[in-house]
């Protein structure tokens, strides 16, 4: 089966094209507008630098649907004692720059430059987001990803304290059930992200709730201020971190 080359416009074939590995399509650019129509049509950009751009919508999808995070036992005492804190947006860059450092060396180096600063600029246009974890005034973990009507697209996770991705990761998943999203996109199988709930789903079904999600607003902007009353604190007040 081919696979298609990207030329100056912003257009993806079908995901029923991908090759059987789910390679869509190579090339093109990492600009907002390419990214996003990219995140729209179920693919997504997945590289080293030494290959060329290439755009991937795998079958089947690993999602993790907000209602169906495991919580495990020892997770819930975590969070009961609230040795973490979590803020959203207020340090992107480190949130990204640290998923990029601890990637070196291993498989998946596909946060390269170019592509911190594409989504250094999808930030700044409100549409992607990190979350913080913080142990008193230390950043020990984080995610960042994309939102798109009510999906979030998860990149790239971190921690530098144990337990602090598991974190991050569920608070996510409570957060955004109270704003009724759809599903968190973790894009190919991973045994860690499974055992906190997440299945594999086929690529069809998953376009099926992509379509459906993307028929609401996108939550836009900064959302710091739009979880900050949901975001159970330690104590220590983060909201105005920058």
């Amino acid at each position: 089966m081919p696979v298609f080359r990207l030329g100056k416009e912003p257009v993806f074939p079908p995901v029923e094209l991908a090759n059987p590995d789910g390679l869509v399509a190579v090339g093109g650019d990492l600009s907002v507008t390419r990214l996003l129509n990219g995140y729209r049509c179920g693919v997504f950009p997945w590289y080293s630098s030494q290959t060329p751009i290439l755009w991937w919508a795998p079958d089947p999808r690993l999602v993790l649907f907000p209602k169906e995070v495991h919580v495990s036992k020892s997770m819930r005492r975590i969070l009961n004692q609230r040795i973490f804190s979590l803020t959203f947006d207020r340090e992107f860059r480190a949130v990204i720059e640290n998923c990029a450092r601890s990637r070196r060396g291993q498989e998946g180096t596909w946060i390269t430059g170019d592509m911190r600063a594409a989504y250094l600029e999808l930030h700044r246009r409100g549409y992607a987001h990190s979350l913080e974890v913080w142990r008193d005034a230390d950043l020990v973990g984080g995610l960042y990803g994309v939102s798109l009507g009510r999906c979030f697209f998860a990149e790239s996770m971190y921690h530098r304290a144990a337990n602090a991705s598991k974190f991050a990761l569920i608070r996510l998943g409570q957060l955004l059930e109270q704003r009724g999203f759809s599903f968190i996109d973790c894009q190919i199988p991973n045994d860690h992200i499974k055992s906190m709930g997440a299945r594999e789903i086929s690529r069809r079904e998953f376009m099926g709730h992509l379509e459906e999600a993307l028929n609401h607003p996108s939550l836009t902007g900064d959302w710091q201020s739009v979880f900050t009353t949901g975001i159970p604190s330690n104590g220590r007040d983060a909201s105005g971190r920058d």
